[in-house]
């Protein structure tokens, strides 16, 4: 993926929006909660390489019916505002994409990237996800979000409604949960 402009990351930005999604209000949300045992930097930097955030989905799982998505990323490697990040992959035949952009990101507290059109996935639709991340007395307490709509279509929505917030807890508790076994181990 080469590089945005920054008219190219304004407009992507501006069809987001702060709250809402290209399709409609992001409605439901879903989030973790842990302590890392680190420093807050220490815990922004593992969770500031999308490769390793982004890891659940790079792996064959159950909850990725056996399949996985690739991730691809501009040169900013999504470590900067308006740093763009795509997945893709196959998923029971099906052809699946999402392309997302960073529109926030404050070191080592915040960082917040959403859909900049509407993704081609089965069980949610637009979405925005982040993480907040609180000193505690050496350590850290990260907080995972996602806040996201139903996807379009009649059989996807009603998957959304069915397990679309399975899912997305199932996303936030692995990052969170990956982040705070990483430092565990160390």
């Amino acid at each position: 993926m080469g590089s945005l402009s920054n008219t190219e990351v304004g407009r992507k930005l501006k069809a987001a929006g702060p709250t809402s999604s290209v399709a409609g209000a992001l409605t439901r949300h879903r989030e973790t909660s842990v302590v890392v045992q680190a420093s807050p930097d220490a815990t922004f930097s593992f969770l500031d390489d999308h490769a390793r955030l982004s890891a659940h989905m790079s792996k064959r799982s159950w909850m990725m019916a056996g399949s996985r998505m690739s991730i691809d990323m501009d040169d900013a490697q999504g470590r900067s505002v308006g740093s763009s990040i795509r997945l893709s992959g196959r998923i029971l035949g099906l052809r699946l994409s999402v392309d997302e952009v960073v529109a926030e990101r404050n070191a080592p507290l915040r960082k917040v990237w959403r859909t900049t059109v509407p993704p081609r996935l089965l069980i949610i639709g637009s979405y925005q996800m982040g993480f907040n991340i609180e000193p505690q007395a050496g350590q850290s307490r990260l907080l995972v979000f996602i806040d996201y709509s139903l996807p379009d279509g009649l059989l996807s929505r009603w998957l959304g409604r069915v397990v679309g917030g399975f899912y997305a807890q199932w996303c936030t508790n692995r990052m969170a949960n990956d982040a705070a076994a990483h430092f565990a181990a160390v």
